[in-house]
């Protein structure tokens, strides 16, 4: 692994650490079960991968919410607070990258880097 795609995945995994993201660490002895990592335990980052969703697998709920925060995001001259005055929509995309985090997306291309694992259908269905 590259330092450019060590820092890549550090910032990914970082960002999930709210959310609980479940990954699988590459030791000696292979754990059967993946686990969590939250702030309490930080891996060897070159050592695991995040199970993430594949940007395909968005059900239609998340492309709409998307599509919205994107609207948003790319004509800010629309958006206007009750004072008429144009809304700073930074704000915007960080809720939207918080969404994707939240629902565990690879929005950054891990998973075809080999640097990321397809989560199973069902993997954060409860979280």
């Amino acid at each position: 692994m590259t330092k450019e795609e060590k820092e890549l995945l550090l910032k990914d995994l970082c960002s999930r650490l709210p959310y609980g993201v479940f990954v699988k660490e590459e030791v000696q002895s292979l754990l059967e079960e993946p686990i969590i990592y939250t702030y309490d335990y930080h891996p060897h980052i070159d050592k695991c991968k995040p199970y993430l969703r594949p940007m395909s697998s968005m059900t239609k709920e998340e492309k709409n919410k998307i599509n919205t925060l994107l609207d948003i995001i790319g004509s800010p001259s629309n958006v206007t607070d009750e004072d008429g005055r144009i809304i700073d929509c930074s704000y915007e995309c960080i809720k939207l990258i918080d969404f994707y985090n939240s629902r565990y997306l690879d929005f950054r291309g891990l998973i075809p880097m080999g640097l990321a694992l397809e989560a199973p259908e069902d993997m954060y269905k409860n979280q």
